[in-house]
């Protein structure tokens, strides 16, 4: 099943999110690999597709687990998380109806 990941940064985020993004794509990819991405990608703080030193107000991934569990096990250790970059996480199933 499909699960939605909703992250909401702590404020001034950026340097913390530079240090641990090689990590947090690492772990992307290996979704990706799996086919188990559906998407995911930040909010820019601002109303820019690079809001530069503004930063990023959170992110959404939606990826496929076997579990409500597993997804929020696999959220709990984003390296994001473990840095410090997200303040509250928010783990949801998804019923992905369109596009076909």
């Amino acid at each position: 099943m499909l699960y939605v990941i909703n992250a909401e940064d702590v404020p001034d985020s950026l340097d913390r999110r530079m240090i641990a993004r090689p990590a947090h794509l690492e772990r992307l990819k290996q979704l990706q690999e799996a086919g188990r991405l559906l998407l995911a990608g930040p909010y820019p703080l601002i109303d820019s597709a690079d809001p530069g030193p503004a930063g990023f107000s959170g992110s959404l991934i939606v990826a496929e687990f076997e579990s409500l569990q597993a997804a929020q096990m696999w959220a709990d250790a984003d390296p994001y998380m473990t840095a410090g970059v997200y303040s509250h996480v928010t783990v949801k199933p998804f019923k992905k109806v369109l596009p076909e």
